[in-house]
């Protein structure tokens, strides 16, 4: 494997953490959509500050581009708190608006400068290796410091101020009784997503940062419920989104941040269906478990209420309860052998006969 290839792989994965991270809030705080919408616009930040100073390399740039995003998070937080519109439609109605504008200003006023429209959507980590930057002797990708760089910080902010992001994503009520200002936490969040976007678009483009930071997050809350750990596996499936999607965009000859957003929603439905207690198989289980659990309940409370009575010895009939509980011939028969099985009832003269802990199961069912 050669230098270059290592070093796209080495960008992929340091963006795949970079966006994982602040991702996990985004999916928690039911924001996800809102990494689209900063993605997108940070590019009119990049154009307006691009008028002013006329230098593509000015770290000027950045910071207009981060502002971009967080004047986003403002507007939109403006618009929803009207009332009028939710969050989602507010998000809908700002970025398009913002992003927009850039392409019209960048398509009127900037055709001859290289910003172009479709880099910064799809990217092109094929050509990151090329722009290197040196740093105490070391020669390395620009993106690789850059990222690098945004690794650390994002991991260094979480670390601070774990316990408050943590309050303030559950409950943010009790953040803001406890003097922790919620809101505070809210913009220096949007800080965070919008610097890791700016830093991240120029070499996989915005539609691969929305995957990172979308994809991994959502499937980590599928797996855990615990925030570490949710984080930590967030980092690692984006990890494995970006190397899985190198190698795939190599292997069928495509882009390779269209590649590594295919892996990651790949990976999604993949967790989606086989989670162990979210997935769909393991949801699909669990109502058929509780769907016959159910069923020899109603087998236990309608022999309890009809033990003692002249009736009892027709209504203790297995035919019988396919016909006074509609219940299919297969569908009744199966009841009857799982409730044996549990020892809820007995087989007694051709009857069935409730034991001690079917007569259990039904007061219990009928004092709820």
């Amino acid at each position: 494997m050669s230098a270059p290839q290592l070093e796209i792989q080495l960008i992929a994965a340091l963006v795949a953490v970079a966006c994982a991270l602040p991702g996990v809030f985004l999916v928690l705080r039911r924001m996800a959509m809102m990494s689209d919408a900063i993605s997108h616009t940070v590019l009119l930040g990049i154009v307006l500050l691009f008028f002013v100073v006329r230098d593509l390399e000015s770290p000027w740039l950045i910071l207009g581009a981060a502002g971009m995003g967080v004047l986003t998070v403002v507007l939109v937080e403006v618009v929803n708190n009207t009332g009028l519109v939710k969050q989602d439609a507010a998000i809908g109605l700002v970025f398009p608006a913002l992003f927009s504008l850039a392409v019209i200003l960048i398509s009127r006023f900037a055709s001859g400068v290289h910003l172009d429209t479709d880099a910064v959507l799809l990217g092109e980590l094929a050509f990151a290796p090329f722009e290197r930057l040196t740093v105490l002797g070391i020669d390395l990708p620009k993106a690789v410091w850059v990222m690098g760089g945004i690794v650390l910080i994002n991991l260094s902010l979480i670390a601070v101020f774990y316990k408050e992001l943590k309050l303030a994503t559950f409950d943010p009520a009790l953040a803001a009784a406890l003097g922790l200002a919620p809101a505070a936490l809210h913009y220096g969040l949007m800080t965070m997503v919008s610097v890791t976007a700016v830093g991240a678009f120029e070499s996989v483009g915005s539609v691969l940062v929305v995957a990172l930071m979308v994809g991994p997050a959502a499937a980590a809350r599928l797996l855990t419920d615990n925030l570490k750990r949710m984080l930590a596996l967030s980092a690692g499936l984006g990890v494995v989104s970006a190397i899985g999607g190198y190698w795939l965009a190599r292997g069928l000859d495509a882009n390779i941040a269209g590649s590594m957003a295919t892996v990651t929603g790949i990976l999604f439905v993949v967790v989606l269906v086989l989670a162990p207690e979210r997935g769909l198989v393991a949801l699909a289980q669990r109502r058929a478990r509780q769907r016959w659990e159910f069923a020899q309940a109603m087998l236990a409370i309608h022999l309890l209420n009809h033990e003692g009575r002249p009736d009892y010895d027709e209504e203790s009939k297995v035919v019988h309860l396919q016909e006074h509980l509609r219940w299919t011939p297969d569908f009744a028969a199966g009841v009857v052998a799982r409730a044996l099985e549990g020892e809820l009832v007995q087989h007694r003269n051709g009857n069935l006969e409730l034991m001690e802990a079917g007569r259990e199961l039904a007061r219990q069912r009928l004092m709820h």
